[in-house]
């Protein structure tokens, strides 16, 4: 094709010429040089407001209390929430080989957009591939150093940025979270069906808000109805499941940073595949 008319968008040209470049199958990022990360696990939900950041906050203090090295990438580029529930108010800096994530009370490495804007309640107005490359900045221009296990809090839904993340960072596998409404069948199976066909495993499914004890006599009451995590897991052929209950110290310790302080026990039994 002659060079004028040519607009060397190869991917919607049917035209043969000597100029046509093969399309792009690799789109894997490189880690930063001074990380070692051994396991990625993104923590992902088919709609927002289920809990997905909660959950992987109390994964990755559940496998920081065993004893591993772990990090937590917040790739919900224009809803973080990271820093706020960990007690985190300074900002990531350079060393001058790549930004140095911030260290929780107990030692967990943490990176979020958050920690990079003058405030913490400006808005990221930004189109989806300016926030899908901070992403992948967040993989190949922090130094992570040792990391064992690395927790990627996801945005919700099955668009750009969970798509760049399956395909750009190392997933070993992904936890589902949701909650106990009616529509909840539907959204677990597009987020399974998304994790299908890009190929990474499922590792669990972790139903937030499942039920709330009562504070008198210790009955659990199903305030959004009964949970329906057990039937969706057997459904999606998901063996690991965990329901997390509605309790206000969760909130409270959300809301004062201290989610570090708070008994993540509820999800010992999931973590403890990975």
């Amino acid at each position: 094709m002659s060079s004028n008319t040519c607009n060397t968008s190869c991917d919607s040209c049917s035209v043969e010429c000597s100029d046509r470049t093969a399309p792009q199958t690799d789109f894997s990022v490189k880690l930063n040089e001074g990380s070692n990360v051994k396991k990625v696990i993104g923590i992902v939900s088919g709609k927002g407001g289920v809990g997905k950041s909660l959950v992987t906050s109390m994964l990755a203090i559940n496998m920081n209390q065993r004893g591993f090295k772990t990090g937590i990438l917040d790739a919900d580029i224009t809803g973080p929430s990271i820093p706020k529930a960990f007690g985190i108010e300074g900002k990531a800096l350079s060393n001058g080989k790549g930004l140095v994530p911030r260290i929780s009370d107990n030692g967990i490495k943490i990176m979020s957009v958050n920690l990079l804007l003058e405030n913490d309640t400006d808005p990221v107005i930004w189109r989806g591939p300016i926030v899908a490359g901070v992403v992948k900045q967040f993989w190949s221009d922090v130094q992570w150093g040792e990391i064992d296990y690395m927790f990627v809090d996801m945005p919700p839904g099955t668009g750009d940025v969970p798509l760049t993340v399956f395909q750009s960072l190392p997933i070993d596998g992904i936890i589902i979270v949701t909650s106990p409404q009616e529509l909840v069948s539907m959204i677990v199976t597009k987020a399974a069906n998304m994790a299908k066909m890009m190929n990474v495993p499922i590792l669990g499914l972790v139903e937030n808000m499942s039920y709330l004890s009562c504070p008198d006599c210790g009955k659990k009451i199903n305030v959004f109805g009964e949970s329906k995590v057990e039937k969706v897991a057997k459904e999606q052929g998901i063996s690991n499941f965990a329901l997390v209950p509605i309790d206000p110290n969760i909130a409270t310790s959300v809301d004062n940073g201290a989610i570090e302080h708070y008994d993540v026990s509820v999800l010992s039994e999931l973590a403890s595949n990975f």
